[in-house]
């Protein structure tokens, strides 16, 4: 008899003893490769077959970016308000309390201070699982606070940009945030003190028309959708077919909206080659 037949008939198995495959054990990238999750982790989030990069929030950066994942995080607790009274089909503050439970954040963006590689830098990162990380009030205010600690420390400023565009809920005051964040990047390059701008996939809307663009620098990382308006509305728009790639980082880099692209698992050097040289000082291994 073979191995796999059972020698007893109805055999049956207590529904409290079952076992699911947990979940999360693996990743499947769009071009259908199946990853290893904990693999994946290893590879900086990088699909290791087609190099697709994973969509990752801020606390994967800042293990990436911050010597030891050792950093202090700025105005952690900023939340935002209702000033409108906003409802479709749920309240604002609903939707903000449901975001917070579900990601654990406070809001759309952290921002940090910490060594890289040695050296001081400020970083914020948005988080586009917190209402596909739209800008809002608390986005634009703790950016603007994070500049104002860069220039007051003299510290080389990042912002790492992943969202849909302004927050509708807060409507005009969340697009008074693209003027803000600007205003105070403006201070920043007056006084001479770096700032560059990581645009990761999405980059879309207010963020791409204000500090995601206005970096010394301007980087992306490979396959990233870059632009304000999405290529559905743009194609709608126009009444015409896009180029083959539109939108892309690479398609970016080739129309001179970015400088260069970079690999995840690069990123912490080429950034502080960048800086190194930019700064003047001795580069770093």
């Amino acid at each position: 008899m073979a191995w796999f037949k059972r020698k007893d008939k109805g055999i049956q198995t207590p529904t409290e003893e079952k076992k699911d495959t947990p979940k999360g054990l693996w990743y499947k990238s769009p071009t259908g490769k199946i990853v290893d999750t904990e693999e994946l982790e290893k590879n900086f989030y990088i699909s290791p077959e087609d190099g697709y990069h994973v969509r990752i929030g801020s606390k994967e950066y800042f293990e990436i970016l911050f010597d030891d994942n050792t950093f202090k995080e700025l105005d952690k607790n900023l939340t935002s308000k209702d000033p409108l009274k906003f409802e479709d089909k749920k309240k604002y503050t609903d939707r903000l309390k449901e975001a917070q439970e579900k990601t654990g954040l406070k809001d759309a963006v952290r921002t940090a201070v910490g060594k890289s590689k040695g050296e001081d830098l400020v970083i914020a990162c948005m988080d586009f699982r917190f209402i596909g990380g739209s800008m809002g009030s608390v986005v634009g205010e703790k950016i603007a606070r994070a500049a104002d600690y860069s220039l007051k420390n003299n510290i080389p400023f990042m912002i790492i940009s992943k969202s849909g565009g302004a927050r509708m809920m807060e409507a005009a005051l969340s697009l008074m945030q693209l003027a803000k964040t600007s205003a105070k990047l403006a201070q920043l390059a007056d006084a001479g003190i770096p700032y560059i701008s990581l645009c990761t996939d999405p980059t879309t809307g207010g963020t791409t028309a204000s500090f995601a663009m206005l970096g010394d620098i301007n980087i992306s990382e490979p396959g990233a959708l870059i632009g304000f308006a999405g290529p559905r509305i743009v194609r709608d728009t126009t009444g015409k077919e896009l180029p083959e790639g539109f939108q892309t980082a690479e398609f970016l880099q080739e129309h001179g909206f970015l400088d260069f692209i970079t690999p995840r698992q690069e990123l912490k050097d080429k950034l502080n080659l960048y800086l190194d040289l930019i700064l003047n000082r001795a580069v770093r291994a």
